[in-house]
């Protein structure tokens, strides 16, 4: 093997024989890392094409593997493909290796051989946790390892053949193939090319876990995210209970679903109703305050809508929002003072989604801006009330998709009245047209 250095860079994967301060591709500053790759050429093998029509739909690919846990099967479009390599990602302590041993217990209490191969905590401090939060008898088809040696993971896993792997994390294990400490790009790469093998030649799913850089994103090269099938990823604050699983890549399924989890003392929770927990605690009568639905791939969910006005210390009035995009909050305050006159160039907004939420869903527009009217006319809004729509620069209000999804979660909710530009109609739920700003102005009068 002849080995060749070369120089790769971490944002867009572009690679180069000469080291630069700047990607010529992406533009990135000192993105540029030292790899080595083999440069031998070697004698070009004929391989043997399969036709599709006949491969079998009861091959390993079609095969999902459900981990008994609904919220995480829903995210991956229904459970664990045979050969697929997943990848979690999260923040720090978040609850990754957490979500992980639930799984490996779930899956290992179904009578599936579960390897767990841990780099970061000993077998002791992996058992004690396990026990914590797993109340019955730990199965025997469970098993841990502590290793950093990647050929060492390897051959057990060829001599055991589990039905699952679990690596955590993928930056701590080493192979004594390649050079570079462990977490390197070299590194890296190389591990997860070797999983990828596994999962493919036998058939052994494996879910690698992987760390993140300070600005949020994926720790490694971004060849990582292109080779494993499923990336997964894990967020939440981590002062707050709640937890949500998304998939940002999955050959396999949507990547619209989401799965919602409660982080307590036993370990994390499924939240079958999420839209309990984001009203829990909400004020009878609160000023600034609007319910609206959003949805996260098919699951809609009752969101409160919160909204401060306050006079403006300085000349140029502060925008602020938790749990939202800050330009939109901008957006919609501009069209209060063109279109509803209610004189915001000289008020500060202040919005948040309460339950630590984060809506991308334009639907809420209403909500928003009924909230923001709420809290500068500092008048409450009628109790039970939800509102749905889109708002455009022109004060219009909007249909969205999905109506009959979000009005029959109201209804689910006992909801009595709901406002917008809908065309749907539910049995026991009000329906009150708002095709405008105007519209809306009236309805808060």
């Amino acid at each position: 093997m002849k080995i060749k250095t070369i120089y790769v860079c971490s944002s867009c994967n572009e690679q180069t024989t000469k080291w630069t301060g700047k990607c010529m591709r992406c533009g990135a500053w000192d993105s540029l890392i030292e790899d080595a790759v083999d440069s031998e050429s070697h004698k070009l093998i004929e391989t043997k094409s399969i036709e599709v029509r006949k491969v079998s739909l009861e091959d390993s690919f079609s095969k999902r593997i459900t981990s008994g846990i609904e919220e995480f099967d829903r995210v991956l479009g229904g459970g664990i493909v045979g050969d697929g390599l997943l990848l979690l990602t999260g923040d720090p302590g978040i609850g990754k290796s957490t979500l992980s041993l639930q799984v490996s217990l779930e899956m290992a209490k179904s009578g599936k051989k579960v390897l767990y191969v841990s780099g970061e905590e000993s077998v002791d401090q992996i058992s004690m946790r396990a026990r914590r939060i797993f109340k019955q008898e730990i199965p025997e088809s469970f098993s841990l390892v502590n290793a950093h040696h990647l050929e060492s993971v390897v051959a057990t896993i060829k001599k055991h053949k589990p039905d699952l792997v679990i690596a955590d994390s993928v930056q701590t294990l080493s192979s004594e193939k390649v050079s570079g400490m462990p977490g390197s790009i070299v590194q890296t790469r190389h591990i997860a090319e070797v999983f990828m093998d596994v999962a493919k030649r036998d058939g052994i799913p494996v879910i690698l876990i992987g760390h993140v850089t300070k600005d949020g994103g994926l720790a490694g090269p971004k060849v990582l995210e292109h080779l494993v099938d499923t990336v997964l990823f894990f967020e939440g604050d981590r002062y707050q209970n709640l937890r949500m699983l998304r998939a940002l890549k999955n050959r396999f399924g949507s990547t619209n679903e989401v799965g919602i989890f409660s982080m307590k003392e036993e370990g994390l929770v499924e939240v079958k109703n999420p839209s309990e927990i984001f009203l829990k605690g909400r004020k009878s009568g609160a000023i600034g305050s609007a319910l609206s639905v959003t949805l996260e791939g098919t699951r809609p969910f009752v969101l409160e809508i919160q909204a401060l006005t306050n006079s403006a210390d300085y000349s140029y009035p502060k925008r602020a929002a938790s749990g939202m995009d800050g330009n939109r909050v901008q957006l919609l305050t501009a069209v209060l003072n063109k279109h509803a006159k209610l004189k915001m160039d000289q008020q500060d907004v202040y919005v948040n989604v309460a339950g630590g939420f984060r809506v991308r869903d334009p639907a809420v527009d209403l909500a928003l801006v009924a909230a923001i009217i709420s809290s500068r006319n500092d008048s409450p809004l009628p109790e039970q009330v939800a509102l749905i729509g889109e708002v455009g620069l022109s004060a219009e209000v909007r249909p969205v998709s999905h109506e009959e999804k979000r009005l029959k979660e109201l209804a689910k909710l006992g909801f009595k009245e709901v406002w917008g530009n809908i065309e749907k109609k539910i049995d026991g739920l009000m329906v009150k047209k708002v095709t405008d700003i105007h519209d809306l102005m009236k309805l808060l009068k």
